[in-house]
């Protein structure tokens, strides 16, 4: 009689976490929910309130988390160095990590923690994630162009840094006004530009009429162009590559705006 007792009592146990576990599930879900209509509103402080509570009830539920993450990403404003800004960042990316843990190749994460590694100015993180979204899903062609964008970034920035210690005109190029300097900044950029044009064209395999990934071949062409220091040979033939971008680029710009329907009113059938 005792041990029927005892496992009466232990199955009511049992019972209760269950139904404790349950409730707490389901009001995870109500407050996700809330939580998204919060977002939808653009309230977003009480989004994110809600977004906690889901995940303080429910740690395994993954959308709540991936929306809180998101919700944090738009509370961060790019360029504001200030404690709560730069908190927001990194609230969002922890959560986007988080998610990373359960879910190795979430994508969102992934390209979430990249992006705002990115508008950080965290070009060596932001590269890493993005190549990791690459690997995750080597289809998509967005990754490899924002890895060539930040490629672009970390040789124009410190070669233009280099081109006004030396005075130069705009027209000038590097080797031209000092091989010596042009030299370091080949030996710092080469690998970085041919990293950008590199990831520039498996976008342009993967997305043929990717406008914007031309526009930034024409960039990186310039940027290899410049550091060309003892060849002419080549550095004609990288702008002369530059420039047939830039035509690339405008024409399929003008292609795609033909294929854009004009705005208007409604169109009426002139049949009679």
């Amino acid at each position: 009689m005792k041990t029927t007792q005892r496992l009466l009592v232990g199955f009511a146990a049992v019972l209760a976490v269950l139904a404790t576990t349950s409730c707490a599930k389901l009001q995870a879900r109500d407050h996700l929910n809330k939580g998204v209509q919060a977002y939808k509103n653009a309230k977003y402080e009480d989004a994110i309130n809600h977004f906690q509570q889901s995940v303080n009830l429910d740690p395994t539920l993954i959308n709540a988390r991936l929306y809180l993450a998101t919700a944090y990403a738009q509370q961060y404003i790019p360029g504001a160095d200030t404690p709560d800004n730069n908190k927001n960042g990194e609230q969002a990316i922890d959560q986007y990590k988080i998610v990373l843990d359960k879910d190795p190749k979430n994508i969102n994460s992934i390209k979430g923690i990249a992006y705002l590694y990115l508008q950080m100015k965290r070009f060596d993180k932001a590269k890493e994630f993005y190549k990791k979204a690459s690997e995750a899903d080597p289809n998509d062609p967005e990754p490899y162009y924002s890895v060539a964008v930040i490629d672009w970034t970390q040789t124009y920035q410190p070669r233009q840094e280099e081109r006004a210690k030396l005075g130069m005109k705009p027209d000038e190029s590097l080797p031209t006004k000092d091989k010596k300097v042009c030299a370091a900044m080949k030996e710092k950029n080469a690998a970085i530009v041919e990293e950008g044009i590199s990831n520039l064209n498996k976008a342009l395999q993967l997305r043929p009429d990717y406008d914007d990934a031309m526009a930034y071949m024409n960039l990186m062409y310039r940027e290899r162009a410049d550091i060309q220091c003892d060849d002419k040979a080549a550095q004609a033939a990288d702008l002369k590559t530059a420039d047939e971008w830039v035509d690339k680029t405008m024409a399929t710009k003008k292609a795609k705006a033909e294929k854009t329907p004009a705005g208007g009113g409604i169109v009426m059938d002139q049949k009679q």
